[in-house]
């Protein structure tokens, strides 16, 4: 694990190992079952493309729908999977900060001492980090990471004008697992998940812009950064140490540290202009996560006949967490903020239809100058007023 000038800020097979060490188990199936749960997982994906097209409208060039062709792969994985995936599309993602990040470390043998064992030090603490969330997560679209024979993605190169294609992830243990805590109908389950992810699918193949504009923003918040490498490393360790401790007692004290200071690996934003990305971001990750949610509800009853069951308990589990432990993690991780973008940007999808019908809200994925603000998430009236009634007027 070495680039030019020395070894990387973060030793990435080493959080890979890490994390797949650590991760938990699956819950127990046997061979059979698991391949016909496979099975089952691709035909509701495939299915649910053409269940998300007909409710959402929204489709890509005159040649077809959205994604359609596409060459965009539906991946059934497990933990490990999940890892690998996720650790190629933040070693891309955080390479210009990586990057900035080495080239202020001292010069000469003590500096690249000190960025091997940096390295291997922030590697393992990622590794604890994603072998937390890889139980967690149920599916993901992919984009960022460069494909791979084990993770197959769409052409890197495409035409101009297409989506740069992924690959949508479904995480098989975790999803038989939640469906067995809730005690719900599986094959039901299984394709209600299948429509959210799908939703994200579409909203990445149907919006040819939508991806870049992502990482984009991203990069834009990356180059504000100004942080030293050991605070950041020093960040990460206390988001570890926040649940993993040496004993049951040290983890609860840790838990009701983190609750009540609040800190978060968010607490890195340090300028006004990373804030205003920031608040960018937020507002089309509560886009992204509430249209999912809205459209698999939507499309839900007519395929999904326990879906009200499946709704209800799932969002108890959303609000409720796996425990206190839990709870404090998602505050440190921010991921509390995740939970609020299901909610807020729910409540603006809904709101929007209501108002202006789907082609109405359809106009949303015009350009980045159509995507709401975070304000305008909270009051769905004041993007409808500036999308709609000012181009009308």
């Amino acid at each position: 694990m070495t680039s030019i000038g020395g070894a990387e800020m973060v030793d990435w097979n080493l959080a890979v190992a890490t994390a797949t060490r650590f991760v938990r188990p699956g819950p127990e199936v046997s061979r059979d079952e698991a391949r016909a749960i496979v099975a089952e997982l691709r035909r509701h994906a495939k299915s649910s493309e053409e269940h998300v097209r007909a409710f959402t409208k929204m489709f890509g060039d005159e040649d077809g729908p959205a994604g359609q062709d596409q060459g965009t792969p539906v991946l059934i994985v497990d933990r490990p999977g999940w890892i690998k995936a996720n650790v190629a599309g933040f070693r891309e993602v955080l390479k210009p900060l990586m990057d900035k990040m080495q080239s202020r470390r001292p010069g000469g043998p003590g500096g690249a001492l000190l960025g091997t064992v940096g390295g291997k030090v922030t590697g393992v603490e990622v590794g604890m980090l994603l072998s937390f969330l890889s139980s967690r997560v149920l599916g993901q679209y992919e984009t960022f990471a460069p494909p791979t024979r084990e993770l197959p993605a769409g052409p890197a190169a495409p035409a101009p004008g297409e989506p740069r294609a992924g690959r949508l992830l479904l995480v098989a243990p975790n999803i038989v697992h939640v469906e067995r805590e809730l005690d719900v109908d599986p094959h039901d389950f299984r394709l209600w998940v299948c429509l959210h992810e799908e939703t994200h699918r579409t909203q990445f193949t149907a919006v040819p812009w939508l991806r870049d504009h992502i990482e984009s923003e991203i990069q834009a918040f990356l180059s504000e950064t100004d942080i030293d490498p050991s605070t950041l490393v020093e960040r990460l360790r206390e988001a570890v140490q926040s649940f993993v401790g040496n004993g049951s007692a040290e983890k609860d004290e840790a838990a009701v540290d983190a609750e009540e200071d609040g800190r978060s690996i968010m607490d890195l934003v340090q300028t006004p202009t990373q804030r205003e990305i920031l608040g960018r971001l937020t507002a089309v990750m509560s886009l992204l996560e509430g249209h999912a949610d809205y459209v698999m509800d939507g499309v839900g009853p007519a395929v999904v006949p326990s879906v009200a069951e499946i709704r209800e308990k799932f969002q108890q589990r959303r609000q409720s967490g796996a425990g206190r432990l839990d709870m404090a993690l998602r505050k440190v991780l921010g991921l509390d903020a995740k939970l609020r973008q299901y909610r807020d940007g729910e409540r603006f999808v809904r709101t929007a239809v209501a108002e202006t019908g789907m082609a109405g809200f359809n106009r949303v994925w015009t350009s980045p100058n159509t995507l709401p603000t975070k304000l305008e998430i909270a009051k769905p009236a004041d993007w409808v007023a500036r999308v709609h009634r000012r181009s009308e007027s």
